[in-house]
């Protein structure tokens, strides 16, 4: 099935009835006009709806149909449900003649042996078993009586991944015959809010498409329903088969104003985690290509095809290097070369020329690409802050030099040694699909069947999209010791730009009274850590939105991944500690009712003296809890030290801290929007600092009584070739030409060497330089709808003792220590603000006493802070006039 692959995630169902065995009887022939329309092989399938609820990425998806058996002897009808392997079946119930019978999960072979003994007493049974090692295939088989009508209620879980950036249900439609009834409806509920929504059919053209779909979200909430009529289904208008035999797909985003989003419901947390707006991580890539003689042809043409495609995706800053294997190993370069115009040119050249030839010697190709890996980071010839990548395809088994998958295996574990992933594509059915994917998961990887067909160099291009921008290297999520237990893997090579990394858990107390988490990682210029914090109190409130939900959802999220993973790590694991990963996986599918490779689910209609209790008991899953979460963060604000502060904020009121005096000066600028201000120039450590105005709205520029703010911020370090513009919008920052790009809703903290970055959502920015320079960016956000002022920004200069004597600007002039004399303190035109004279830089000027705001603390209410007020835009204490420090531009 080539969808198995697609890059995004995949919910395939097969809804269809195959009817099988006896199917007529001789004595009485099922003439077409004898019966109803939709009658196949006696076997009228009259209503199929499939229902998906999907809450927070979670899928609760029930597939509902109705068949009766409208011939004169019992057959067996076999009810196929196609699935991707991460998709679990979680309950399967018949309703034979109003009389419903419910499902059980079982051991595989305890229910493999009751489903036989029922079939054998020609009693009506079901078994769900997961069909193959990718558990592509449920089967359900029912012997339905003659004039019996049956009901298959089939319901299965899963949880969506996100592939370049969207989450995708994709539903396999194929009734085989008309429908009286047919229906898909999808209910989504996500509390971050909807981005993005839709829907689309191949079996279908868009006009007929238009009048049976609808679609719409707003808000949390999304719908989708498709609602074809008999006549819509028909594959002509006098036909009697059906059309609908193709893929029905749903795509969807969430909203993205903060990386991450934690959600907390009775004891269990789920942590979503997803950043936007960072450079891409220059990447090291080794393609092994299997050229051997069985990719001749078509795979072969494909393969160039997609590789051709891949080179025209590269960036500048990768390295790339091509190992073709067959009977022995070729390689294009000797090492790793820059992914240039002309090295890009040239490797077109190569993969054009590429032929099959020989045999198949995986282990020498990859412990060739390996190899090349780890030289070219051993010898610098990569960027320091680059990750490796090694992508593997071939199309069969190995043949010569070392073939056994155990020892290539070893081999490349032992030459990888968790340095970097290895992914490995598999090119059709003929090869060893187990060892592929075992050595990719080992290797911190992983496997994808590319199928034969006519997009096969599609696959092989989406694949690759799907790889082809990491964000992030060595991300670690954390969470505070000893509050929680149970934890999903918290840690991963790699954060690839539109996927998304999920990690769940329990509480140890549930009446904490807040929860954060910290996720860590590396970036393409600095090293960065994202913080969530939630308050519980108000995770209680959040708990009321209840349209949607369904049951337990994070707990049954929290035991799907558990299972999942445990599944994972069982293909590697050996002796006892196999048998232990085994019983917790078992345990754990039993308990949450989940058909997984080690259970079955067997439904069994009773003989009339037997105990009906033993058959239909089974572990509930509790009273329902219709409850769902949202998080809310609220941060702690920065606690700045106790050392000489100056600050601009407000209408721009500037203020200076003279420590020597235990008193401070004060002083406006007023200048019109759009001029940009000089705050702060040292030559030696190259740091600027530069403020633009912006005034209110639709504000009067000539008004004697207009405001005006710092509405932009530019901070720049030359030696660091480091700049960074803060608005109250967004926060972007450049290393060189990488840059990345963070809002006022994240918590996060950037890293590098001399550097630190502290974003606290909402309220303010830290930026550290070193030892020595600290500054505070002070967020003030109005009433959206206010019809004068707007959002803007405060600058405080919290440590200054690093910066050099030659150090300039409105505040920097004032970094170094100076003195002033106050005398003459009289009454002023104010009462409550007394005039004096002040001697400062060798000039007599008439000051007043007042007050104005620090807002590091409390950015609503502020602390108030006395000084002396020096009129005329600072004139006389400023060195020359306040328009010398007007400049064209923030850097």
């Amino acid at each position: 099935m080539a969808s198995a692959w697609w890059p995004c995630l995949i919910l395939a169902l097969l809804s269809g009835l195959a009817a099988s065995g006896f199917l007529r009887s001789p004595s009485r022939p099922l003439g077409k006009r004898s019966l109803p329309e939709g009658v196949s092989n006696g076997i009228e399938v009259y209503s199929t709806k499939i229902s998906c609820k999907v809450t927070s990425r979670f899928a609760h998806n029930v597939v509902t149909t109705r068949a009766v058996n409208r011939a004169d002897t019992a057959k067996e009808v076999s009810f196929d449900v196609e699935l991707p392997k991460t998709a679990f079946i979680t309950n399967f119930t018949l309703t034979i003649d109003g009389v419903t019978y419910p499902g059980n999960v079982k051991e595989k072979e305890v229910a493999k042996k009751q489903y036989e003994k029922a079939v054998s007493q020609g009693k009506t049974a079901g078994l769900v078993k997961a069909s193959g090692r990718k558990l592509e295939k449920f089967t359900v088989s029912v012997n339905v009586a003659a004039g019996s009508k049956v009901t298959f209620e089939l319901t299965y879980e899963e949880l969506l991944k996100r592939r370049k950036g969207k989450y995708e249900m994709y539903l396999k439609v194929q009734p085989k015959q008309l429908v009286k009834h047919f229906e898909i409806e999808a209910d989504i509920y996500e509390p971050q809010g909807i981005s993005t929504l839709d829907a689309e059919a191949s079996f279908i053209t868009n006009d007929l498409l238009g009048s049976a779909l609808t679609k719409s979200f707003s808000g949390k909430k999304g719908r989708v329903s498709f609602k074809p009529s008999l006549d819509q289904q028909r594959s002509c208008p006098t036909c009697t088969d059906s059309l609908l035999n193709g893929d029905f797909i749903i795509t969807y985003d969430v909203n993205r104003e903060s990386p991450a989003n934690v959600q907390i419901v009775n004891g269990y947390f789920v942590h979503f985690f997803a950043p936007q707006g960072l450079p891409v991580v220059p990447k090291n890539v080794v393609f092994v290509i299997d050229v051997s003689g069985s990719m001749h042809g078509r795979k072969m043409e494909q393969t160039k095809d997609a590789l051709l495609k891949i080179l025209g995706d590269m960036k500048g800053e990768d390295y790339l290097n091509f190992i073709l294997f067959s009977g022995d190993v070729i390689t294009w370069k000797d090492d790793l070369v820059q992914a240039t115009p002309e090295n890009i040119e040239e490797a077109r050249i190569f993969v054009k020329n590429i032929h099959d030839r020989g045999l198949t010697n995986i282990n020498d190709g990859l412990l060739r690409g390996i190899s090349m890996l780890n030289r070219a980071r051993e010898e610098h010839r990569v960027p320091e802050r680059s990750t490796s990548i090694i992508i593997m395809l071939t199309d069969g088994d190995a043949n010569v030099g070392e073939s056994r998958p155990e020892k290539i295996q070893e081999n490349v574990r032992n030459a990888i040694g968790g340095k970097f992933p290895l992914y490995n594509l598999g090119f059709g059915n003929n090869l060893n699909y187990n060892f592929l994917e075992s050595m990719a998961l080992e290797n911190h990887g992983l496997a994808r069947r590319i199928y034969e067909d006519s997009d096969a160099n599609l696959q092989l291009q989406g694949f690759y999209e799907e790889v082809a921008n990491p964000l992030l290297t060595g991300v670690e999520v954390e969470y505070p010791e000893n509050a929680i237990q149970d934890l999903t893997q918290n840690a991963y090579q790699h954060f690839y730009d539109g996927s998304e990394i999920v990690v769940a858990g329990r509480l140890l107390d549930e009446d904490m009274n807040n929860f954060k988490a910290d996720v860590k990682g590396h970036g393409a210029t600095n090293d960065l850590t994202f913080t969530e914090e939630v308050d519980m109190k108000e995770m209680e409130k959040a708990l009321k939105e209840q349209d949607y939900i369904f049951g337990n959802y994070i707990e049954r999220l929290w035991a799907y991944l558990t299972i999942e993973q445990l599944l994972e790590k069982r293909k590697n694991a050996h002796g006892e500690e196999k048998e232990k990963l085994t019983a917790q996986a078992l345990d754990l599918s039993l308990k949450y009712h989940f058909v997984t490779p080690l259970t079955s689910m067997v439904v069994t209609k009773p003989e009339d003296n037997e105990d009906q209790t033993a058959i239909a008991d089974k572990p509930g899953e509790g009273p329902v809890d219709t409850e769902a979460a949202r998080s809310m963060a609220y941060l702690t604000s920065y606690q700045p030290p106790q050392n000489p502060y100056y600050y601009v904020d407000g209408d721009p009121h500037f203020i200076i801290q003279v420590p020597q005096k235990d008193d401070a000066i004060c002083f406006n600028i007023d200048e019109d929007p759009g001029t940009v201000l000089r705050l702060i120039q040292d030559p030696i450590t190259g740091l600027t600092v530069n403020g633009q105005i912006i005034g209110e709205k639709g504000g009067d520029s000539n008004s004697k009584t207009r405001k005006t703010y710092f509405g932009k911020l530019g901070i720049a370090n030359a030696h660091m070739d480091f700049r960074m513009e803060v608005t109250p919008e967004k926060i972007a920052l450049w290393n060189g030409a990488a840059q990345s790009t963070f809002t006022w809703l994240d918590t996060v903290t950037i890293t590098q060497d001399g550097l630190s970055v502290t974003i606290n959502r909402k309220k303010n920015m830290v930026i550290s330089f070193g030892d020595g320079v600290t500054f505070v960016v002070v967020l003030h956000q109005v009433w959206k709808k206010h019809p004068v002022h707007q959002d803007f920004l405060g600058f405080y200069v919290v440590d200054s003792h690093r910066m050099s004597a030659q150090t300039h600007g409105l505040l920097g002039q004032f970094f170094q220590p100076f003195d002033f004399k106050v005398s003459d303190i009289h009454p002023g035109s104010d009462p409550t603000k007394p005039d004096a004279t002040m001697v400062v830089k060798n000039h007599r000027l008439t000051v007043t006493r007042g007050s104005q705001k620090d807002y590091r603390k409390d950015v609503n209410i502020g602390t108030k802070v006395a000084c002396w007020f020096v009129h005329n835009n600072g004139q006389g204490l400023i060195d020359g006039v306040h328009r010398d420090y007007i400049i064209p531009d923030l850097f």
